[in-house]
């Protein structure tokens, strides 16, 4: 690898970690809000929230890395012809062309980590992520535990209580379960502990009472009681079935779908076909993002006046390239033989980039077989 690409190539990496960085960081903390909102207003600890955070970074940086790419590249290629490294290039007989050498590697390494992410990471992550949601979300001490809050467990069950004790004792306890069709019972006590054994969760109420209204008579039994017990767990809504996403699945599962796994993820093979193919696209676009950001730029030649209209150009090119992106998504979903669109973004940049270049090559004067580094 000759010097000049090395030290390109060092520029485009560091600005890439950089801009990397700053752009995970504002993603995440927009997350991180509403999850923590969530996770210890339900009850959870901290550590839960960390383990939260940390499966959900694979995604943000999926979702990211394609841009830090192209800023990178922006960054670089508008530094170095603002300090005119470019010309002085050029003038020793780089072609735009052959400047691009050190973009194509780091593009590729930046697609390499995109790979990785696309194939392994952004799967078993979510995957994970999946079950830890489903088991918090069955966490009943989480679900019910909530101070000065009225909560839902299940369908027509409600539950308030005014206070917890550091004994774990719960104070002025209301529980209600109204089920159409069937008798309306509401319990209250002034003080109630959760005890979980082997049969699931019970609620065991000290000094209280019960209200049942009998729907066919109409007529309301009222019982006060010294202790009761109350199967709690029967009133939480049984949400352990279920349905896989098709981003936790792993590639291979994709490649060739039976119908067990459309059955499991209640998805057609174009859905599938779309999530397997938009994988390996997504994988080249960020080489596809940097190509088109360093050949916009180049474009523009030698100027005083700086190159903010050609910044602009390759942006607006990357905007377009993503839309087509959906465009071509939905017709992949509507017939899976159409997988061969979900690679069009990939080609029409590569095209943009090469246009790029040779309009950058069109005034040289040095051929490059005669220029050395």
């Amino acid at each position: 690898m000759a010097r000049f690409d090395r030290y390109m190539l060092a520029q485009c990496l560091q600005l890439f970690g950089f801009f990397a960085l700053v752009l995970v960081l504002v993603f995440w903390v927009n997350q991180a809000v509403g999850l923590f909102d969530r996770l210890i207003a339900d009850g959870q600890t901290a550590l839960v929230f960390l383990e939260f955070t940390a499966l959900t970074l694979p995604n943000i940086i999926r979702t990211i890395l394609p841009i830090a790419a192209f800023a990178a590249v922006l960054y670089v290629s508008n530094r170095m012809s603002s300090e005119s490294e470019l010309t002085v290039m050029q003038a020793t007989g780089y072609s735009a062309k052959r400047m691009a050498r050190p973009i194509a590697y780091f593009g590729i390494v930046a697609g390499l980590m995109m790979a990785i992410l696309m194939h392994v990471l952004v799967p078993i992550s979510q995957e994970r992520l999946a079950l830890r949601t489903q088991e918090v979300s069955a966490n009943v001490t989480s679900r019910l535990l909530r101070e000065g809050v009225f909560t839902h467990p299940g369908t027509g069950s409600t539950l308030y209580l005014r206070d917890i004790t550091e004994n774990g004792e719960l104070l002025d306890v209301f529980l209600a379960d109204l089920v159409p069709g069937q008798s309306d019972e509401i319990f209250t006590a002034e003080r109630a502990f959760l005890v979980k054994t082997e049969d699931g969760p019970r609620l065991v109420m000290i000094d209280g009472q019960s209200q049942i209204l009998d729907p066919d008579s109409q007529n309301l039994f009222v019982t006060v009681f010294s202790d009761f017990v109350v199967d709690i767990g029967a009133l939480v809504d049984d949400d352990t079935v279920r349905q896989p996403r098709l981003r936790e699945l792993l590639t291979p599962e994709l490649m060739s779908p039976d119908q067990a796994l459309l059955d499991l993820t209640s998805k057609t093979r174009g859905d599938i076909a779309e999530e397997f193919h938009s994988r390996i696209a997504q994988s080249i676009f960020p080489l596809v993002a940097a190509l088109v950001g360093f050949a916009v730029l180049m474009s523009a030649g030698f100027t005083r006046l700086g190159i903010w209209k050609q910044i602009i150009a390759a942006l607006g090119v990357l905007v377009v390239l993503v839309s087509v992106e959906s465009v071509m998504a939905e017709r992949i979903i509507i017939n899976p033989d159409n997988w061969p669109l979900a690679y069009v973004p990939t080609v029409l940049g590569l095209i943009v980039a090469w246009i790029g270049l040779t309009w950058a090559d069109r005034n040289r004067r040095l051929p490059a077989s005669g220029a050395s580094a």
